[in-house]
């Protein structure tokens, strides 16, 4: 009987089909896998140098190969749901946790340990494709997705293929004004529950892989979209929503530094006016909504080129990593087609069956979503901008809407949080829930400010203190004495004091230099230590300078 030892494995993250060399050392046989990424770089050596071309003439070239394409994008996106326990078994999931501490039996996939649905999956799975505008399949299945690879302990995945919970749904959302704006609708093909895989560990010189199996069986729901975007701008703006959606919803923090929402694009283009999709190419490791736009951008012109250059044969069904370094997307590996999978029903699971009531339970205790949200913003008469800022935070918008519940100003409240309050939280690094500054106290500065107790510049102040230590605006007022100074008499007398001593900018103003004015009133606000009414200041100041009193 032979005996295989597995020596080394050497892999390159890019390159996932690795050159195997065999060797026999005393009658056993040895297996060491190493990168093919020697072998290229020895063939990028000898081939010919390359004619550098500037980047502005390269760039304007593209722009206009471009012009006579259009691309078609869709993007599968995979969102980690945020239940106390895996899928099957009742491992938890801390992200950062030491290598293989929450696995169990099940989670290892090894023999005769059968998994158990979580039933908070399905609830998850139910209130996101609600959310997105889905048909819900009320009798639904598992099937095991069959693959190979070290980090899928099983040998296969279980997931669902032919009956997914959810399909033929929409989202709404809205372009930013820096990209042209614009409102957009993109299909979504469906939604089905599936578990995750183990990840593995490169060591840094490539010369073995460890598998770590605590994300091995954690749920995860898979958002298929139809291919309805063509710029890189809307599929990274599309991602952006689905975040915003499963942060309303509360199923997942969809972080992506985390690996909690994952988007794999696929991208193809074909000559304007032509009806047939082109050849498809999917892009991995996107790990940013900037990095999805760039990577799409990169792609789509990638492809344009080989078209005008009559090499469109090169362009094959195959998935490509996007090198941030690079900023360019490069092979990975031949794509695999649904036949590889072998798919089949899961013979331990049975099949999901909803009801009505259920799923309408669901359904009443949703929250409001992003794109209702939105609207609801703009019909109070925010601007575009004032409404994409305060809808895209869900605690954002909560505060913003408990301001506006005690009764401030809908503008003032907008343009206080997304100012002076955003700028804090942003020199700070804290989020609006850290802030000491409650949305009660922000209406109670907004109204002292409007009804002429306290003047803008004494409100900042104020503000700085509430944010950092907390408080009300009422005890502050009245511990520090900084109510604004509205009697026309005391006013009048701190500027006959101003004026008089400075004759020299006195006669500088009445001589033409009008600007002066501005010197006058920082004076009178000086002397009131902030605390003069504005309006009333420079009412007074003026007729006093131009000899009117």
């Amino acid at each position: 009987m032979a005996s295989t030892l597995f020596r080394t494995i050497q892999i390159h993250p890019f390159f996932l089909y690795p050159t195997a060399l065999f060797s026999r050392r005393n009658g056993v046989l040895y297996c060491t896998m190493k990168s093919s990424q020697t072998q290229t770089a020895t063939q990028e050596k000898q081939q010919p140098p390359k004619v550098k071309v500037p980047q502005h003439a390269l760039k304007k070239t593209v722009d206009k190969i471009t012009r006579d394409y259009e691309a078609i994008i869709g993007i599968e996106t995979h969102v980690q749901l945020s239940t106390l326990t895996k899928a099957f078994c009742s491992c938890p999931y801390n992200y950062g946790s030491q290598p293989n501490t929450n696995i169990c039996p099940i989670c290892m996939g090894l023999p005769g340990a059968l998994p158990v649905l979580n039933s908070k999956v399905i609830e998850f799975a139910v209130k996101l494709g609600l959310a997105l505008n889905c048909k819900l399949s009320l009798n639904s299945k598992f099937d095991r997705k069959q693959y190979f690879y070290p980090d899928l302990p099983k040998g296969y995945q279980i997931s669902q293929f032919d009956i997914p919970i959810a399909t033929g749904g929409y989202v709404d959302l809205d372009l930013p004004l820096e990209f042209g704006g614009g409102h957009r609708k993109f299909g979504i093909t469906r939604v089905h529950m599936e578990e995750d895989a183990g990840k593995l560990l490169h060591s840094g010189n490539g010369d073995y892989s460890q598998v770590d199996l605590n994300r091995a069986g954690v749920p995860l729901l898979e958002i298929v979209s139809e291919p309805d975007m063509r710029t890189g701008i809307e599929a990274a703006e599309y991602a952006a929503e689905l975040q915003r959606v499963v942060r309303y919803l509360g199923i997942s923090n969809g972080n992506m530094q985390e690996g909690s929402l994952r988007c794999d694009v696929n991208v193809s283009i074909r000559p304007v006016g032509q009806s047939e999709f082109g050849t498809k190419v999917e892009i991995k490791n996107l790990n940013s909504f900037s990095s999805i736009n760039r990577a799409i951008d990169f792609e789509i012109s990638r492809q344009a080129l080989l078209h005008s250059q009559g090499q469109s044969d090169q362009i094959v069904q195959e998935t490509r990593l996007w090198e941030e370094g690079a900023q360019k997307t490069v092979t990975m590996r031949k794509k695999e087609g649904l036949s590889d999978y072998r798919y089949f029903p899961e013979p331990n699971l049975p099949e999901v069956i909803l009801t009505q009531e259920y799923v309408d339970s669901i359904s009443n205790s949703l929250p409001e979503l992003p794109e209702a949200k939105r609207r609801r913003y703009e019909k109070m008469g925010l601007s575009m901008q004032d409404v994409l800022f305060l809808a895209n935070d869900m605690n954002v918008a909560e505060y913003f809407d408990e301001t506006l519940s005690s009764g401030a100003d809908i503008k003032l409240a907008a343009n206080w949080i997304m100012g002076d309050i955003a700028a804090y939280m942003k020199n700070k690094k804290l989020s609006i829930n850290d802030i000491k500054l409650t949305p009660q106290e922000l209406a109670e500065l907004i109204a002292s400010i409007k009804s002429g107790t306290i003047s803008g510049k004494i409100g900042k102040e104020i503000l700085s203190e509430l944010l950092a230590k907390g408080g009300t605006v009422k005890g502050l007022i009245e511990e520090k004495d900084l109510i604004q100074i509205a009697d026309p008499v005391e006013i009048g007398k701190m500027i006959d004091k101003v004026i008089s001593e400075n004759p020299k900018q006195l006669e500088q103003y009445r001589s033409g230099k009008t600007k002066l004015q501005g010197f006058f009133a920082g004076q009178v606000m000086k002397l009131s230590k902030g605390k003069a009414n504005p309006g009333l200041l420079n009412k007074i100041l003026l007729e006093k300078l131009n000899g009117q009193s």
